[in-house]
């Protein structure tokens, strides 16, 4: 089984650089910045790479020590949770104001903490002449990792002392005969019962009261001669509105699942309307590269003539452009309706995932996209589309070869995609295309 994505949690006093550091590992702007101390009070989470290793970091609020103000307990605790739940700690401090007496004190609980934990002395803005980072050899916390979070420097060394502690991922062990079936939407939507029902039996808990599973479940089971496993999740919120450290780290791990998934079964409550945070969850799933299926469920309790199926399923269609190839099923857990065909379904979609197309025959296609629509000239220059192939499965992804790869607009690259789509389907699946650049003829 694959191994699960590290976490790097980043802790510390407030105002010392947090969620700096956490926007310069992402590579963009995500969490909130300002000179106010405690302006980060609950948690990103956003997944990272560095050198081809992938994972989540999440930012914490500043711990405010010896405080009762409510706020700041809870901004402690939240910060303590993700010392539980972290693969790699970041203990970040101040290099400007030097040790503070409540960076002690963290280093006292850290250094308690079975994870390994990496100290960085951030605003180092004038390195390497700058030596102020060895006055927190103090901390007994091992070797201080100097970096500008705010200009990048030193980042990339602290990178590659995180990844170092990660997990050795070894040789892929995943067995391409086991789909890995994420079951996810938001809160009390039937995730579980849905689960149940396919299992025929209560192995999971069900309850009225939403968020009830807290951890992601895996349940086996063999269908078709395929062994499936099914990943009950925790419901996802908006991060906006996950308050409790319980909530959070459950839509952290959901998040994890997710991106090991091979296909995601995402389950909306038929009784109320499509919200916006329905699609997120379902992009979640697509943007992953994981197979989507999207379950319309409580289907038993909407009353429905001739076109209600119809008409709800144009209208989700029409909520966003990649929801055109994300198959719809109206299911009941509670009466098992179309229950078996949501399996017959996911193995449908893990075989799309899993198709490839011969060289031969893209270079085909692609010849007849450009002759219908050739590319836009760029500056005066005719843009030509060379030759095209594929290069990777789960999900399918092409790779094509232009003159001006860097030049072809997004339209474009959209309609080549979607005329890709037209001539294989791919259904249930993303379709990624890249464009590289070909050699002068």
């Amino acid at each position: 089984m694959s191994q699960k994505i590290p976490v790097v949690a980043v802790v510390g006093r407030p105002n010392v650089g947090k969620s700096t550091l956490f926007n310069r590992v992402l590579g963009r702007r995500l969490a909130i910045v300002d000179d106010t101390p405690g302006v980060t009070r609950d948690r990103n989470f956003a997944r990272a790479d560095w050198i081809g290793r992938h994972f989540f970091v999440v930012d914490t609020g500043g711990v405010i020590e010896d405080s009762d103000a409510p706020l700041d307990r809870a901004v402690r605790e939240q910060a303590m949770a993700a010392v539980e739940e972290a693969d790699v700690i970041l203990f970040v401090v101040d290099g400007q104001t030097g040790v503070h007496p409540l960076d002690e004190k963290l280093a006292e609980v850290l250094r308690r903490s079975p994870q390994p934990v990496l100290l960085v002395v951030n605003k180092m803005d004038n390195l390497p002449r700058d030596e102020g980072h060895l006055d927190f050899w103090t901390l007994g916390m091992g070797e201080p990792h100097p970096v500008s979070a705010i200009s990048g420097k030193g980042s990339g060394d602290l990178l590659d002392a995180v990844v170092a502690e990660f997990p050795d991922t070894g040789e892929d062990e995943k067995d391409d005969r086991v789909v890995r079936v994420a079951v996810i939407g938001k809160p009390n939507v039937g995730k579980s019962s849905f689960v149940n029902r396919i299992l025929g039996e209560d192995r999971v808990v069900v309850s009225e009261v939403a968020g009830t599973t807290r951890d992601a479940v895996d349940t086996p089971m063999q269908y078709h001669g395929r062994n499936l496993i099914f990943v009950d999740t925790a419901g996802l919120r908006r991060q906006s509105r996950v308050k409790d450290s319980l909530e959070y780290y459950s839509a952290l791990r959901t998040a994890r699942v997710v991106q090991q998934a091979d296909v995601c079964l995402v389950l909306i409550d038929a009784t109320e309307e499509l919200a916006s945070q329905d699609l997120k969850v379902v992009e979640q799933g697509w943007e992953a590269g994981a197979g989507v299926i999207l379950l319309v469920n409580k289907w038993d309790l909407v009353e429905k003539d001739t076109y209600t199926a119809p008409d709800l399923e144009k209208e989700i269609r029409q909520k966003a452009t990649f929801l055109q190839w994300v198959p719809i099923l109206f299911t009941s857990a509670l009466t098992g309706q179309r229950a078996r065909k949501a399996l017959d379904m996911v193995l449908e979609v893990q075989e799309e995932r899993h198709r490839r197309i011969d060289t031969h025959e893209v270079n085909k296609a692609l010849e007849q996209i450009v002759r219908h629509q050739p590319p836009p000239h760029a500056r005066g220059r005719q843009v030509k589309l060379r030759y095209g192939t594929q290069v990777a499965v789960a999900p399918p992804t092409f790779l094509i070869f232009s003159n001006l790869p860097k030049e072809i607009p997004a339209h474009y690259i959209r309609y080549v995609r979607n005329s890709l789509r037209k001539r294989w389907g791919f259904m249930g699946t993303a379709l990624r295309i890249r464009f590289r650049k070909s050699q002068s003829k």
